[in-house]
């Protein structure tokens, strides 16, 4: 479609909210916005104005677009960051490998709540963190046990009394299960804890202390040892704490600092007066206005984490939209805060420090980081006449000794970088004996077999497949694209010894220097395929043999075998798995416990 299309399908934009997608000449989403009024927001594009270079270069690669109509502009803005994670558009802010931070949760909802380390938050009891810069969850978990003798179990507690557990000789519980407490003695321990988790440390550190004292003058030195480790720890926590800071806020300060082509977004978080840490996220800057950007962006760090009740920051979002995306993902409000003095002026200006700091550190890596994925990918396309340019690249390799546990790995690269949440892996069902070809044949054609069905939400149609190989391998897995119908999908094959590459469309091979970023990527994705398919094939493995050596055990049978591969996975975990960590398996007690790590220490 041509500049006439556009302009007049910009007359047919309706008087309402909703999301708009640029398309470019193949056909490839490079921008996805959200208006509250789309027919005032899209025609703005197109208007003859002076735009910045990134609004510039968009709007001159646009083709075609495509809108959806959302009840209200809310609606839109979740539907944005929803497609912005499908698409991955080209010209839009992307946050990529967002990691999720651990939270101690407390199970309030249970009769005897216990405590543990999550990395989602549900509205299913209490929640405190997210812990970052290095804070240890499972110690602090661990200094609530053997302060207050809060249970770590999933066990039930019924009306059918347990034979009580190794954590309760230790110390570490009051074995509600065994009906050795009362309902409100045990919940009189979970208040403190829940104070103790809000960041009241003094109670917990004068019972350590006690302990700590105690075990050494019982000569019990490794015991003091891990005693007065745990005491440093909670003071290390409390220095963290704003002195000016009320201990009921909770509040994220986010900070952006630019030079016109990347940007640094920085942020801190600090819940209940504490400082928890901070984060700064490099990246490129967007076509849309920085407002909008901004609030796109955390959009999608949001969608993954819980919003405080505070956000800090100088930037201008639009505040009620906000306020509106928080009711609907929270069911509370988040107040938008820029202060102007006082202890959070001082916290957004370290948030902006970091930010400037940090993009002074970072251009040169953004920069390179770009030569080795999108404009590697710009590249590719150039010097191997593909037909479009490769953002989604497929590679798969085969794993198996002797033709046992065959598995296959599809491996992911968007814009060149490697894009984890895509893999996947596949357990080769039909093929006998070790015939690597016949494996990757069946892979590919369940993969392909996706196409143009209801699977191809969770497995896109890719511009690219690679292959492991020569000319034989190319031209055969061609047979299989013929098959299946495929077309559209541009096939090569990257030879390993001479690292030479194999197209359709020439007689020759393509060869590039090694220090060319396009083969590099292309190196990169080969040897990520072989490595996801190996990660996989041990553990399909050992998982095999798991089951074989516990078979030897006395006492564990079917069930235990089952919770202990589904606690620790691997015969090498559970090898090395203490006591006390075996006996806390469901179904295993500590004498069993004490069976199992008596039998691999005589292995």
């Amino acid at each position: 479609m041509g500049e006439s299309v556009v302009h007049e399908k910009l007359k047919l934009l309706p008087d309402e909210p909703g999301v708009y997608i640029m398309l470019d000449g193949d056909g490839t989403v490079i921008y996805v916005g959200k208006a509250r009024v789309l027919k005032n927001r899209v025609r703005q594009y197109f208007h003859a104005s002076e735009k910045p270079y990134k609004v510039q270069a968009m709007v001159e690669a646009i083709r075609d677009f495509s809108y959806i109509v959302t009840p209200s502009e809310v609606d839109a803005l979740a539907l944005e960051n929803t497609l912005i994670k499908k698409y991955k558009p080209k010209y839009n802010i992307l946050l990529k490998d967002d990691k999720t931070y651990p939270y101690i949760k407390v199970h309030t909802q249970e009769p005897y709540p216990r405590i543990s380390v999550t990395r989602r938050v549900k509205k299913d009891g209490k929640y405190f963190g997210p812990f970052m810069g290095g804070v240890n969850c499972k110690e602090i978990v661990d200094v609530a046990a053997k302060v207050y003798n809060i249970r770590t179990c999933r066990v039930a507690v019924s009306e059918k009394e347990r034979k009580p557990c190794l954590d309760h000789d230790l110390g570490r519980c009051l074995a509600p299960c065994a009906h050795l407490c009362t309902q409100e003695e045990y919940a009189a321990r979970v208040e403190r804890t829940l104070a103790f988790l809000a960041g009241d440390y003094e109670e917990a550190e004068r019972i350590l202390t006690e302990k700590m004292l105690a075990f050494a003058e019982a000569e019990e030195y490794e015991l003091a040892l891990d005693y007065r480790n745990k005491i440093r720890m909670l003071s290390t926590l409390g220095k963290r704490r704003v002195t000016s800071m009320p201990r009921d806020v909770d509040a994220d300060i986010w900070a952006v600092a630019s030079n016109g082509l990347y940007a640094c977004i920085s942020l801190l978080v600090t819940r209940r007066g504490v400082m928890q840490g901070g984060r700064n996220f490099a990246l490129e800057e967007g076509a849309g206005e920085r407002g909008e950007a901004l609030m796109s962006f955390l959009t999608q760090y949001y969608s993954n984490h819980e919003i405080p009740h505070e956000l800090i920051l100088d930037e201008a979002i639009d505040d009620a939209l906000f306020l509106d995306y928080a009711r609907r993902k929270e069911g509370r409000g988040a107040d938008v805060v820029r202060p102007k003095f006082g202890v959070k002026r001082e916290l957004l200006d370290m948030a902006e420090g970091n930010a400037k700091e940090y993009l002074e550190k970072s251009v040169s890596a953004i920069e390179h980081k770009n030569d080795m994925t999108v404009r590697a990918c710009e590249r590719l396309r150039e010097v191997l006449g593909l037909r479009k340019y490769p953002k989604r690249m497929e590679c798969y390799d085969i794993s198996n000794i002797s033709g046992v546990d065959k598995v296959a790995s599809m491996v992911v690269f968007t814009d060149g970088e490697a894009d984890k949440t895509e893999y996947r892996r596949f357990r080769i069902r039909t093929v006998e004996g070790a015939d690597d070809f016949a494996s990757l044949r069946e892979a590919l054609s369940r993969r392909l077999g996706k196409l143009g069905t209801d699977e191809e939400e969770r497995f896109p149609r890719p511009e690219l497949i690679v292959i492991d190989g020569g000319r034989g391998q190319l031209s055969a897995v061609k047979q299989i694209f013929d098959e299946t119908g495929v077309e559209d999908i541009d096939l090569i094959s990257l030879a390993k010894r001479e690292e030479e590459i194999y197209t359709l469309s020439q007689e020759e091979p393509v060869r590039l220097e090694r220090r060319d970023y396009a083969l590099r990527t292309l190196q990169r994705i080969r040897d990520e395929a072989h490595r996801f398919a190996v990660t996989y094939f041990r553990n399909l493995h050992s998982r095999r043999n798991l089951a074989s050596v516990l078979e030897e055990i006395e006492g564990v049978g079917k069930r235990k075998r089952a919770a202990l591969l589904e606690k620790f996975g691997t015969i090498d975990k559970i090898m090395r798995a203490s006591e006390e960590e075996l006996a806390k398996t469901e179904g295993i007690g500590g004498e069993l416990a004490a069976r199992i790590r008596r039998h691999f220490e005589e292995l």
